[in-house]
């Protein structure tokens, strides 16, 4: 503070001028935060978003409150993203939350549910139906406060190195998928391996995994994984969305003044609606390109497969649900909301959607094969 302006708030008097000193203080505050992400750097949709996120707090900020921005094992590799923020190391993360299924389980609910709530209705039921609260409730014990950083929307069904004509031909295949639709792969008879995405390209074109699934065309196109397998299966009933998290140091928001505050949570919201934004926009070019220059094989995942996945998946999220209070809390007011927005939504968007496309058929063929 410059000498003129502390001799002018001195003059006050009382609690006003001591007030003033302190705004005044306060405001020539900076910070500077490390901001740790369990994707590429850089990489599209994904990884785009924290990129966004560091931009838009510089910029509301005035350069007060700076992030910068590592990618998966620039920092920290990207599996330890929970820890590094938990601990300190870094302020602020990107990831999914159900990655740190190990720590707390019941993270799963508000990464993907099988059969769950897509995008649209995820944001509902965090913003406007208590899912944010519970969210926050559960990583209390970590350290860490948790907003909803993203989505991809609904997923594909996942790249595989031979066609899958019925629930038969899973039976032995090594895949790569997350979460709780990884636990109904497994109980179909697949061995399920874990693995960042930086790791999927090479597991996949050196044989040791014969499928994997990762989010979706546009990305999927950049990690080159036609290149690796042939069959591109739709649709992704285990991740009807996947819901990105922003996690933050308890301690490093508390130092925050309140208006540095408000900006970072103003900045994770609109990066949560641009990143499914992106998604939307750039899916159906990029699956044009796999198909029409790469000849990836479009297939629809067999009616027996998708029965058995929803009946096991039922299974699974009970499971989890029953483990312990916060898991069973967490999904009772998750299926609440659901079993309401599917109510509302199959006089809306549903009935829409049919509506709109009768036929049911695409550009990619009748059946999109």
């Amino acid at each position: 503070m410059q000498r003129t302006s502390l001799a002018k708030a001195i003059a006050l008097t009382g609690a006003a001028g001591m007030m003033l000193i302190g705004v005044q203080a306060q405001a020539q505050d900076t910070f500077e935060w490390k901001l740790v992400t369990s994707w590429p750097k850089n990489f599209p949709g994904v990884g785009q978003g924290p990129e966004r996120l560091a931009k838009l707090v510089e910029e509301m900020s005035d350069g007060r409150l700076k992030i910068e921005v590592f990618g998966a094992g620039q920092l920290v590799p990207g599996f330890e993203v929970f820890d590094a923020v938990s601990e300190g190391t870094a302020q602020i993360g990107h990831s999914a939350s159900y990655y740190w299924k190990g720590k707390a389980p019941a993270a799963q609910f508000f990464a993907a549910v099988p059969f769950g709530m897509n995008a649209q209705e995820m944001n509902a039921w965090l913003h406007y139906g208590g899912g944010l609260e519970l969210w926050n409730e559960l990583y209390d014990d970590f350290g860490v406060d948790v907003l909803a950083a993203g989505a991809s929307g609904v997923q594909m069904g996942g790249w595989y190195n031979k066609e899958i004509n019925s629930v038969a031909d899973l039976d032995g295949l090594k895949m790569r998928m997350p979460g709780l639709g990884g636990e109904v792969m497994n109980r179909m008879g697949v061995a399920i391996v874990n693995m960042p995405g930086g790791e999927i390209f090479t597991s996949l074109q050196s044989g040791a995994i014969d499928a994997t699934e990762w989010i979706g065309p546009y990305n999927d196109l950049a990690f080159g994984l036609h290149q690796a397998a042939e069959y591109y299966y739709y649709p992704g009933w285990h991740e009807p969305t996947v819901m990105f998290e922003a996690i933050i140091n308890e301690d490093a928001y508390a130092e925050l003044p309140a208006d540095l505050q408000a900006i970072l949570r103003t900045a994770v919201r609109d990066v949560n609606q641009d990143v499914l934004d992106e998604y939307t926009a750039r899916n159906n070019d990029a699956l044009e390109t796999l198909i029409n220059e790469h000849d990836v094989q479009l297939r629809k995942l067999p009616d027996d497969v998708l029965a058995q996945a929803q009946e096991y998946s039922a299974e699974v999220v009970q499971e989890l649900a029953d483990s312990s209070d916060i898991a069973g809390r967490i999904y009772d007011s998750y299926r609440d909301f659901q079993n309401k927005v599917v109510n509302y939504h199959a006089i809306s968007e549903q009935a829409y959607y049919n509506a709109r496309n009768p036929g049911g058929g695409t550009d990619f063929g009748e059946d999109g094969e």
